[in-house]
């Protein structure tokens, strides 16, 4: 089993484990590490990949972390993993988890007018894991520290959708305590707007961003019939704390700084495919002709994926033509063109295509999703099998890349390593039962004898654990 699904199954039981966790002793004499606080933050993750709110869009979860990743490398943690991801609600929201995942909801990404703004919120959501806020609340309290970790982690989860479910997930001793830290401290917000702008600075965004979308949020406010937007519910927003960021900003340079066509991109992709089509094709038509707002080569981008959803394909043909001339060398728009060329052009051409629009971008998760699709479409088995585990073999926590292996193995006949591949793909979801099926299915499905061992070790550490889970849930 490789490292990260072993992460993935040792996070399963932490939230309803507490009995089972170790023995901290005096939680303000001995701190939580940062590995327990990814073992929590990998618990949640667990829940959410398994929830309909986890967007699962490859192209916006790529934009997200290659945004991310800049300004972590510009944190002071630059050496950190951190896992960045998109929400689908349209609420105002973007939240951390300790160990380095922060959600975005699509409502905030829709809201921020600049891609300094957007970065502007992640890098204070970053500054609040690389100070280790979240193990510091719990730091003190008279409680397991790693179980109230665990607590923290249900209640910022729930806290997303309002806090009254908040409240709700949050039950025990460490009830009242965890609800008071759930929102953070001043001094919190203030060391995270800090950072936050020094990691903004850095990275060379636009550092005024940061108070100006702070503020725009606060007045949204008053146009939500006195509803608080999500994210200032977590994370307060006074005139006090925005005049502390005006003042810093005031004495560092200002130079502007032009959005990247990837956020451009983002935002009509979200707009494509919220949107009823019909009312999609019609918007991206009209900021074409009136040429007085947004980026072009975005609205195009739009326009082609508004079109595929309307079932235009004639059209959308026409219009991709105009959009690969103004951006012929860019990841999300060639991986577009794949899609384009699929609906009338031969096989062989389709593959020719993706073989190189991958050596282009090799790290490009959606054109390598829709290459192994194509392949699997065209029975190219072996040569999908060995794109999927050179891609596992980098990044073996992607559930997405065993679905589609268990696929080709299905399709060649192997049952017992398709049944493998989907048990991993279930432990990616949190679904340890369904994992446990799935190895039972692989045991009688082959006998080949590595994989026999393999699986038999890996059946016994599912079963202890999900022992040990079910008896505590059922208490």
């Amino acid at each position: 089993m490789n490292k990260s699904l072993l992460c993935a199954l040792l996070a399963l039981p932490l939230l309803a484990r507490a009995d089972g966790l170790p023995d901290l002793g005096d939680a303000s004499q001995q701190l939580i590490s940062p590995q327990m606080e990814h073992q929590i933050g990998e618990q949640s993750m667990l829940q959410i990949r398994s929830s309909n709110s986890y967007m699962d869009d490859p192209e916006l979860s790529d934009y997200l972390n290659q945004l991310g990743g800049r300004l972590v490398a510009n944190s002071p943690e630059p050496g950190d993993s951190f896992v960045f991801f998109a929400i689908n609600d349209n609420a105002i929201n973007a939240f951390a988890l300790p160990g380095g995942f922060v959600g975005v909801n699509a409502g905030l990404i829709e809201l921020a007018q600049t891609e300094s703004e957007l970065a502007s919120v992640l890098s204070h959501e970053i500054a609040h894991v690389t100070q280790h806020h979240y193990a510091r609340m719990v730091a003190g309290t008279q409680y397991d520290s790693l179980a109230a970790l665990a607590t923290l982690a249900v209640a910022i989860l729930a806290a997303r959708n309002s806090p009254q479910s908040a409240s709700a997930a949050i039950v025990g001793a460490q009830a009242g305590a965890v609800q008071h830290q759930l929102n953070f401290t001043r001094q919190n917000e203030q060391e995270a707007d800090r950072i936050g702008l020094g990691i903004l600075e850095k990275s060379g965004f636009d550092t005024r961003a940061m108070p100006e979308f702070f503020e725009r949020m606060q007045k949204a406010t008053q146009l939500m019939e006195g509803n608080t937007p999500s994210y200032l519910r977590t994370h307060p927003v006074t005139a006090e704390r925005i005049a502390e960021v005006e003042n810093r900003v005031e004495h560092i340079p200002y130079h502007l700084v032009p959005d990247s066509l990837e956020f451009q991109l983002m935002r009509a992709r979200l707009t494509a495919y919220q949107m009823i089509p019909q009312e999609a094709i019609t918007f991206f038509d009209a900021a074409l002709g009136a040429k007085k707002f947004g980026n072009p080569v975005a609205h195009r981008y739009g326009l082609v994926l508004a079109l595929l959803r309307n079932n235009q394909p004639q059209r959308a043909k026409q219009e991709f033509a105009l959009l690969h001339k103004q951006a012929p060398l860019n990841a999300t728009i060639e991986t577009l063109g794949g899609k384009i060329m699929q609906l009338d052009k031969p096989d062989k051409e389709v593959i020719a295509y993706y073989r190189t629009a991958l050596q282009n971008f090799p790290d490009h998760h959606a054109l390598i999703y829709d290459y192994a699709e194509v392949l699997l479409q065209d029975r190219h088995y072996k040569e999908a099998l060995k794109l999927l585990d050179d891609q596992v073999n980098r990044d073996g926590n992607d559930p997405k890349l065993y679905d589609l292996e268990a696929r080709a193995y299905a399709a060649l006949g192997r049952h017992q390593e398709e049944h493998h591949m989907l048990a991993y793909n279930y432990i990616l979801h949190g679904d340890l039962r369904g994992a446990i099926e799935q190895l039972e299915l692989a045991k009688q499905a082959g006998n080949d004898y590595y994989q026999l061992s393999t699986i038999e070790t890996e059946l016994k550490q599912y079963r202890e654990i999900a022992a040990a889970y079910y008896s505590k849930k059922r208490q």
